[in-house]
C-alpha cells in the first residue's frame, strides 16, 4: 500500500511558476513509476508527466518544455516544476504511483492516487 500526499498548489498569474510536491509512504518508493495528472471541471483526467525508477521522463506536448518532473528517492518525494503557466493549466493536480516498469500516461495503469491539489492560473 502506498499513500500519496500532494502539496504546493495555489493561485498564480499567467506566466508564473509553481512547484508541486508529492510525498509517498512506503519503503519501495524508488521502484515505482510516478506520475502527475490533472483534471479540470467537466473534463477527463489528463496526463501531465511521468518518471521511471531510472529517471526516464515522459510528457505530453501540452506541457513539454514548460513542466519538469523529478524525484528524490531519499525523501520519497516526486516534484512537478511548472513554468510559464497558462490559464488552461488550471486544474486539480493528482500524484499517482504504479509498481510497474513501463513509463505510461494512462491513468488506468496507476494503482495509487493522492487527493489532489488545486492549481489556479489567472490571466
Amino acid at each position: 500500500q502506498v499513500q500519496l500526499v500532494e502539496s504546493g498548489g495555489g493561485l498564480v498569474q499567467a506566466g508564473g511558476s509553481l512547484r508541486l510536491s508529492c510525498a509517498a509512504s512506503g519503503r519501495t518508493f524508488s521502484s515505482y513509476v510516478m506520475g502527475w495528472f490533472r483534471q479540470a471541471p467537466g473534463k477527463e483526467r489528463e496526463f501531465v508527466a511521468a518518471i521511471s525508477r531510472n529517471i526516464f521522463t515522459l510528457y505530453p506536448d501540452s506541457v513539454k518544455g514548460r513542466f519538469t518532473i523529478s524525484r528524490d528517492n531519499a525523501k520519497n518525494t516526486v516534484y512537478l516544476q511548472m513554468n510559464s503557466l497558462k490559464s488552461e493549466d488550471t486544474a486539480v493536480y493528482y500524484c499517482a504511483a504504479q509498481p510497474g516498469a513501463t513509463l505510461t500516461g494512462r491513468p488506468g495503469d496507476y494503482n495509487y492516487w493522492g487527493q489532489g491539489t488545486q492549481v489556479t492560473v489567472s490571466s
